[in-house]
């Protein structure tokens, strides 16, 4: 191809009516997308929504009979404008590259999205929408923050300045819960069945966690409508789901490879590793499409499933995130390739979590935790370490704090976790690695963990008096200890990552050979 008819197809962008010129070796949709009705609306189109229950969707989607789940998709922020305008240009196609650990690529477009709704320019279209009686399902994928539970109480946090605009002006909602909320209403008022509000979000308990949050919303915002509560708590259900796929930042490099491989120009493409679950408790409110056909599995109790998951792989993400973020490492891959460094998480996975977990039918446990090592080394998927440690102050209290929590109860070492924390505390004072290279740190709390962090050189147990995160860790001696140890080690002049891992790990072997003589 020369130089001048490759810039001519580059210029034609991916849209419904340039699928016909792909190569054959890319999996196309094979359903007429003109029939399909928005029977799902996802609020939170994110590279994980469009990578897992997008595809999901997409794969149903070839089977007759599923015409009436397709989804429609709402950005409730600012930030989403640049998304809803690729979206509107691409036909809402994108493009998903699927890469094994083994070095094979699936290439594919997914055309399960057919409308995309940006909330800050039009929100009672998106009241509307979710209002419509061809909307079944209200999905989320909000993150962690987007749920706005205090982690101390565990309650609806009501000092958020967006939960507390919603609660006062219900006609202009800007959370999802106002959005959901305002629609809610309509459908009761006009006798409509509920819809389903389904969390795809990592959280234990998710759709328990927004049920009680939501629930809460409404009864602040309506404290006079104790009808609206009611119904609501007895008509919309909540299923509680396990979601699992690796998903990392798209790149340019991305974009790149789509170009040359599709030879159309997608300008947010998606990769992703090829491994993919979803457990879902099948308790739904007006319906709900055969997921099970396309690899999901439908369940009584999520519990346990969801809790392995985020126990093991969310916070062995935070584990490698964190340490390989101060060792100066990029990406996810390049941590756990370290052997100190898998050895590290493999340690804290056996000893901190498992006994905390208990076996479930058809779950080989160890051979799960050999997956995860596997896949977290998938030299394909660069997943970026500071990816995985954005709001970090929303995941670690149900990825990591309820772990340390559990084995404080069961009156178990700890002190493998509270390296992690005490190097929190390290990443939140510096925010730089040991190559005194700055690091790129996401987090809502940012502020309020480095003004705890900063005073640990004279206080150093400083940022454990942040209660909204850690509670009474504090005062808990079995913990503090290894805490206040890990600091003394992290904040010594000579400090170096790597050394202070492997005296950790062997202090904890050295005590489980000791209990189990």
């Amino acid at each position: 191809m020369t130089d001048t008819t490759k810039n001519q197809t580059l210029s034609q962008t991916l849209c419904q009516g340039n699928l016909a010129k792909l190569p054959t070796s890319i999996d196309i949709p094979t359903y007429d997308r003109s029939q399909l009705k928005a029977g799902i609306v996802h609020i939170g189109v994110g590279g994980f929504h469009r990578a897992h229950q997008a595809v999901y969707i997409n794969e149903l989607l070839k089977t007759p009979g599923a015409e009436q789940w397709g989804i429609c998709g709402v950005g409730l922020l600012e930030s989403n404008r640049g998304l809803r305008d690729i979206l509107v240009r691409q036909d809402y196609l994108y493009s998903l590259v699927v890469r094994h650990p083994n070095g094979k690529i699936d290439n594919k477009i997914i055309g399960s999205m057919i409308d995309f709704i940006f909330a800050p320019d039009s929100k009672q279209a998106v009241i509307d929408k979710l209002a419509h009686s061809d909307t079944k399902i209200v999905s989320l994928t909000i993150t962690e923050g987007g749920y706005n539970v205090n982690p101390t109480t565990g309650e609806l946090d009501l000092n958020n300045a967006s939960i507390t605009h919603d609660i006062a002006n219900p006609d202009d909602p800007t959370t999802a819960f106002g959005y959901i909320v305002a629609a809610l209403k309509i459908r009761k008022n006009s006798g409509m069945p509920a819809f389903t509000v389904q969390s795809c979000d990592n959280i234990q308990h998710n759709g328990a966690v927004t049920r009680k949050m939501l629930l809460s919303f409404t009864q602040q915002q309506n404290p006079v409508d104790a009808e609206l509560s009611q119904w609501i708590a007895q008509q919309v259900q909540f299923p509680n789901a396990m979601v699992d796929r690796i998903t990392p930042v798209t790149t340019k490099a991305d974009i790149d490879y789509v170009a040359q491989t599709f030879g159309l120009l997608d300008e947010w493409p998606i990769t992703c590793e090829s491994f993919s679950q979803w457990v879902i408790e099948d308790n739904f409110s007006d319906g709900r499409p055969q997921w099970d056909k396309v690899g999901a599995q439908f369940v009584s109790d999520v519990t346990p499933f969801e809790k392995m998951k985020i126990r093991l792989l969310n916070a062995g993400h935070s584990v490698l995130g964190l340490l390989g973020s101060i060792h100066g490492y990029a990406t996810i891959d390049e941590t756990v390739s370290d052997k100190d460094f898998a050895d590290y998480l493999r340690a804290f996975m056996d000893l901190e979590v498992t006994p905390l977990l208990e076996q479930l039918d058809g779950i080989d446990l160890a051979q799960y935790k050999d997956t995860l090592i596997e896949r977290f080394s998938n030299p394909n998927i660069k997943d970026s370490l500071a990816r995985i440690c954005s709001e970090s102050s929303a995941k670690l209290p149900k990825f990591l704090i309820a772990t340390i929590t559990e084995n404080l109860i069961a009156k178990r070492d700890c002190s493998l976790a509270a390296l992690v924390i005490a190097t929190w505390c390290l990443y939140s004072d510096k925010q730089v690695n040991q190559s005194q290279q700055a690091l790129d740190i996401q987090d809502a709390m940012r502020d309020e963990l480095t003004k705890y962090a900063k005073k640990t050189p004279t206080d150093k147990f400083a940022f454990l008096k942040l209660d909204s995160l850690f509670g009474d860790l504090i005062i808990q001696r079995a913990f503090s200890e290894h805490y206040g140890n890990a600091i003394d080690a992290l904040y010594s002049p000579s400090s170096h990552i790597k050394e202070i891992m492997k005296s950790t790990l062997a202090k904890k072997h050295k005590k489980v050979s000791a209990e189990t003589k």
